[in-house]
């Protein structure tokens, strides 16, 4: 029978709830179990997909198509398993069936109510992916912060899933903070009994706590957390600030959360944890051979979180080529033709990143233009491959006025269209090119040697595309369409000829790289930048 873990946050919010739900995924893996995380949001949009990045950070993409929560990024980097639909499930998802069920008459008449119908459909889909017999064990979290409005039909929905498991299928992990007051030079836990206390109000007890904090919990605080909390001492975890995220399920093991959880679910392992590979992973990671300086080039780079994934990707790449990658944020904004040189001076390699509308477009397009004139490695993804086919379209086969449709539906050069599906779509939400596509790769390129074969899939999140009215004129210029849908001839991949790298992909490839599989594209990239770096 599978066992169903619920990750709840208190205190304040963005302690670390879906680190923590992958670091001990991660650890419940090692041990041979079968793990999946799913993350309950509880604001009313259906999906992430029409927030500005701002709001939310980065929307990741699934295989299935699926617009979702950045934390899903961290459940497939932890864990190298893909998510889907059914990963992320937002209370706008929620009220919008149940009000299509309503319509449908599926109620009998009935007055429809938060309870029993709201907490009805979550706890459906809170069970979902455990009724697959896929998984042994499904980790829940919830988004949000105990005592906000919004997260009440959830914590009622985790209470009655409690009483319907039992306490052997089931248990909740309360994640809190515990500050430091550097004026009283002590750690104060009145926050944490507060917020489980809260929690009892709700009538839902903790069975362990996981404590973020700056310094380490003694022995003492410990006690009076696990006396006021009504939880067993061995059930308070430390969870201290570390160097990177990727420490944090060692952390977890050395506190023995993995063995405190298999023992409240009544589960038994004789196996310890296999973390060999991972340990690698951190050994080459936190001792580096090389640096390289990387620039990204975006929209929104005051807010890191927009490029999540990304960066993310680096530091596998970084690992893997045993280089520390320095990420650069540069407000696409600010380059102009005038000072693109010096925003990129002692860089060794530069990526433009995704994004829509027009905001930063010139930017991106004189920094394009620098980066293939002076042979500086180059990695463009979505509008950033998009970008790198207009500055091409303008500056080398001279097509005045090339643009995309999305920027300039009066350009007299469409070199980016809107793709022949979207033209009638007037809705935002989920109807862009969405989820994992097919892609052939043409031997003999720099793409090729990259994947080393010719058939890959790689997940999109975009309305337009390459026009393929062009495209001769292009491959005759030198930029080569090394990446081709084979069912709809959209290009996938361009790749100039004459250049060290200069390779731009429509798709995300920040999305497919795990800590087990770091992604080509991006190993490459490193590996260019640290030998244009070593050849000035």
């Amino acid at each position: 029978m599978t066992k169903y873990i619920f990750v709840t946050g208190g205190v304040t919010s963005s302690l670390g709830k879906g680190i923590i739900a992958a670091s001990l995924a991660k650890l419940l893996q090692a041990r041979g179990f079968k793990v999946t995380i799913q993350k309950f949001d509880p604001y009313i949009n259906i999906d992430p997909g029409t927030l500005n990045p701002y709001e939310h950070g980065e929307c990741y993409v699934t295989e299935d198509g699926a617009e979702t929560d950045l934390d899903l990024g961290h459940y497939e980097r932890f864990l190298n398993v893909p998510t889907s639909q059914a990963n992320n499930v937002t209370t706008g998802r929620i009220y919008s069936h149940v009000i299509e069920q309503e319509r449908a008459g599926a109620y009998l008449g009935k007055t429809v109510q938060v309870v029993p119908h709201i907490t009805d459909e979550i706890k459906r889909r809170m069970l979902m992916l455990g009724q697959t017999g896929k998984y042994d064990i499904v980790i829940t979290e919830l988004g949000g912060t105990v005592g906000d409005i919004e997260s009440l039909p959830f914590i009622e929905s985790v209470r009655q899933l409690r009483w319907e498991l039992g306490n052997n299928d089931s248990l909740v992990i309360h994640l809190t903070l515990v500050p430091y007051l550097a004026a009283a030079g002590e750690l104060k836990t009145k926050p944490t009994q507060h917020s489980v206390k809260t929690l009892l109000e709700y009538g839902v007890q903790p069975d362990i706590l996981v404590c973020r904090t700056e310094h380490k919990l003694n022995n003492d605080i410990r006690k009076k957390l696990a006396l006021f909390c009504n939880v067993n001492i061995n059930a308070v975890v430390e969870s201290i600030d570390a160097p990177t995220i990727y420490d944090v399920p060692l952390n977890m093991l050395r506190e023995q959360l993995d063995k405190t959880v298999l023992a409240k679910l009544k589960l038994s392992t004789k196996a310890e944890p296999d973390l060999e590979n991972w340990k690698a992973f951190l050994g080459r990671l936190k001792n580096p051979t090389n640096e390289v300086n990387i620039g990204l080039v975006g929209k929104y780079v005051e807010l890191p979180d927009a490029y999540k994934s990304i960066s993310e990707a680096f530091i596998h790449a970084g690992s893997s080529n045993e280089t520390k990658v320095k990420v650069q944020y540069i407000a696409a904004e600010s380059v102009n033709d005038e000072n693109v040189a010096e925003k990129l001076k002692g860089l060794d390699g530069v990526l433009v990143a995704p994004g829509f509308g027009e905001r930063g477009l010139d930017g991106k397009l004189s920094t394009i233009k620098f980066v293939r004139e002076h042979k500086i490695p180059f990695f463009g993804i979505c509008l950033g491959m998009q970008c790198s086919v207009i500055e091409f379209g303008r500056n080398v086969l001279g097509l005045k006025g090339a643009n995309s449709f999305e920027m300039d539906e009066n350009t007299p050069h469409p070199v980016i269209n809107l793709m022949e599906e979207q033209k009638n779509i007037t809705n935002m939400g989920g109807t862009m090119r969405l989820g994992a596509y097919d892609c052939e790769i043409k031997k003999g390129t720099k793409a090729y040697a990259i994947y080393g074969k010719s058939k890959i899939s790689e997940r999109h999140r975009h309305r337009y595309e390459f026009n393929n009215a062009y495209l001769k004129d292009y491959e005759k210029a030198g930029m080569i369409a090394s990446g081709v849908n084979p069912e709809t001839g959209l290009v996938e991949i361009v790749e100039l000829k004459d250049h060290p790298f200069f390779v731009a992909g429509q798709f995300h490839p920040e999305l497919k790289s795990t800590v087990v599989n770091p992604h080509p594209l991006f190993v490459s990239f490193v590996a260019a930048s640290l030998a244009h770096k070593k050849s000035k």
